[in-house]
């Protein structure tokens, strides 16, 4: 089973032609309300790529609260474990223009109430997978990773939003998911740049530099590097070899919760006994389906979806 300890919001999504600079009004064309959150998009997506999941996190005694939850409910995700906070319930306000760009921002509300002890015990064990973002507060977050650690779990953090992080603290997870903003940002925090620095030479392609990076972070922690490359599919690093997985060719409608659909689904595929390799192709996958339709968890695909799509990976 996979359980998500992660942040669950009710999103607000606006369409507009173009996004807003600063200090410029868009009128939207239109608007939608739909849950959200990483944590929430996560467990979503991994229920839909056909994983048992349970959801720990918080929403708040309103009515914003029920839509972050009745997604997750309707696809048979545990929440018996999600509390009910005095705060509002977490809320994403998300521009999205005519491209599919998006900009975001975020209220954490309930979310800052979460703690690592409503995790029980039988959520943690040597045969579940622990799955973490980074929008809950980082002493929870980095107590809820020492007891999967200490239960021998799993450990697959998106960390997202980047954060600083000690070094010690990322040794202990199994699998890193990263954006290739992400993963640049965290090796400049730790102070790691690849033997020929590539972070100062321009010529690097950013797949490249990706790869390098991603196998440098490997080496200094000793755990599997995932990054996610948006229409260039993704790369990793994985017990010293490196994989390289190319994006379905697709035409993207809205890039919003794509990552979380990656981090879902290749969450799911290793629970269900997936290999590494093919677990970064049902990542690829459903993170490219998602960006056909609006929305974070209305766009995520189901397992049957995705493997009917792993043949178009080129």
């Amino acid at each position: 089973m996979i359980t998500v300890f992660g942040s669950l919001n009710a999103d607000y999504v606006f369409q507009m032609a173009h996004l807003p600079r600063p200090g410029q009004t868009v009128l939207a064309s239109d608007l939608v309300v739909l849950a959200g959150g990483k944590g929430g998009n996560q467990a979503l997506a991994a229920a839909k790529a056909g994983a048992s999941v349970r959801m720990v996190g918080a929403v708040g005694q309103d009515g914003a609260g029920q839509i972050a939850l009745a997604g997750l409910t309707a696809q048979g995700v545990d929440t018996r474990l999600v509390a009910h906070s005095s705060r509002p319930t977490g809320t994403a306000c998300i521009s999205v223009d005519r491209s599919g760009e998006n900009m975001i921002a975020v209220f954490p509300g309930a979310n800052q109430d979460v703690r690592h002890t409503q995790l029980l015990e039988e959520t943690l064990s040597d045969t579940a997978i622990l799955l973490l973002q980074g929008e809950l507060p980082d002493v929870e977050t980095e107590q809820a990773l020492n007891w999967a650690k200490a239960a021998n779990a799993k450990i697959i953090w998106n960390l997202a939003p980047m954060r600083p992080v000690a070094l010690s603290v990322l040794q202990q997870v199994d699998y890193l998911l990263v954006n290739e903003g992400e993963l640049t940002e965290l090796c400049q925090m730790l102070g790691f740049t690849a033997p020929d620095d590539p972070l100062q030479n321009r010529a690097s392609s950013a797949r490249t530099l990706a790869q390098t990076l991603a196998q440098t972070l490997a080496m200094k922690t000793g755990q599997s590097v995932v990054v996610t490359l948006g229409a260039m599919g993704s790369t990793a690093h994985h017990l010293g070899q490196q994989f390289d997985v190319p994006a379905v060719p697709i035409t993207a409608v809205d890039t919003v919760g794509a990552g979380d659909a990656f981090a879902g689904a290749f969450a799911a595929a290793l629970d269900q006994g997936e290999d590494f390799a093919t677990a970064l192709g049902w990542g690829n996958v459903a993170g490219a389906l998602t960006c056909l339709q609006p929305g974070a968890q209305s766009a995520l695909p189901t397992r049957e979806q995705i493997l009917a799509h792993l043949s178009r990976l080129p």
